[in-house]
């Protein structure tokens, strides 16, 4: 795959981060510092993390990165998914009537 290919790509990923309760404004503010990562879902003990990136290897240097911030216990990377950028802006495909009330 050529570097052309890769620059024109979007990678998604999900992380659940368990923490230490007073770990939750270290965690916030190392996030809030990273463009390419968003609090989804802070909580007391565990938080889930989104990260969306151009860069193919942006997700797990931002494992790394979670893991290094005081009082994180784990970073588990739940989901990880990359397509062509131009897809996203691409309408998505209707499912086939099926007669059944969804």
């Amino acid at each position: 795959m050529n570097a052309r290919v890769r620059e024109d790509e979007v990678h998604i990923a999900s992380f659940v981060v368990q923490h230490r309760e007073d770990a939750g404004a270290a965690l916030a503010a190392m996030v809030a510092a990273c463009p390419d990562l968003e609090l989804a879902i802070p909580g007391p003990t565990r938080s889930v993390v989104l990260c969306e990136s151009a860069q193919r290897h942006a997700a797990m240097d931002r494992v790394d990165q979670l893991q290094a911030v005081a009082g994180v216990l784990n970073v588990l990377l739940v989901y990880h998914h990359a397509e062509p950028a131009a897809a996203l802006d691409e309408p998505c495909p209707q499912a086939p009537d099926t007669g059944v009330p969804a």
